[in-house]
């Protein structure tokens, strides 16, 4: 399965409570990324917020724009991405 960083821009900020919602929300996006095959792995955060930068695996940059839309987050950018391990050159 093909892997992603998809770029998305908050310009309030992104705010997920760190709570029982903010569990139901993740847990929400990943219940609706499934109907696509898409798998959220982990997502870094811009120091304010406005910026993450999400790692998926999915058949393709359509599913996952899909699941965006359905799961009603903006997407910047998606761009296929592989592991360059730097302990590999030993």
């Amino acid at each position: 399965m093909p892997r992603y960083v998809v770029e998305r821009v908050f310009p309030d900020g992104l705010q997920i409570p760190i709570d029982e919602s903010g569990a139901k929300a993740c847990l929400a996006v990943v219940e609706g990324n499934a109907v696509e095959q898409v798998a959220w792995l982990h997502s870094y955060v811009s120091a304010d917020k406005k910026r993450t930068f999400c790692v998926y695996d999915g058949p393709s940059p359509e599913a996952i724009r899909r699941t965006a839309t359905r799961n009603k987050l903006p997407v910047e950018r998606i761009t296929e991405v592989r592991v360059l391990d730097p302990y590999f050159y030993k």
